[in-house]
């Protein structure tokens, strides 16, 4: 059974860092597609970033040079570092999976079988 837990959410300020994590279990994690997710209240869910393969990242355009995701497989877990986050970034984050052997990974949540149950970012200013 694919499990995701998400963990590292709280509360940080603007120009802050704060690093979530995703421990994968119940699959073969190291050729999965990962990617993180957010929603805020009363918005649609949006990709934030991917990763594939160790090297394959994509990111949304207003968070590049500022949020990092990264694997170890060792751990089963990937991670995504957000530097420098901003008040409008507040929101519920999720980590998702798509362990189909020829995944292509991106920002479309369609793409992604399995969730966890989400970690809350809150950025002050």
């Amino acid at each position: 059974q694919v499990q995701l837990v998400e963990s590292g959410g709280g509360s940080v300020q603007a120009g802050g860092s704060l690093r979530l994590s995703c421990a994968a279990s119940g699959y073969t994690y190291s050729g999965a597609c990962m990617g993180w997710f957010r929603q805020a209240p009363g918005k649609e869910r949006e990709g934030v970033a991917s990763i594939h393969r160790v090297r394959t990242t994509t990111y949304l355009d207003s968070v590049k040079g500022r949020f990092t995701v990264s694997q170890d497989n060792a751990k089963n877990t990937f991670y995504l570092e957000m530097n420098n986050p901003k008040p409008e970034e507040s929101a519920m984050y999720y980590c998702a999976a798509d362990i189909r052997v020829f995944c292509s990974g991106g920002l479309a949540a369609q793409m992604y079988s399995y969730w966890g149950q989400g970690t809350q970012v809150t950025v002050s200013s």
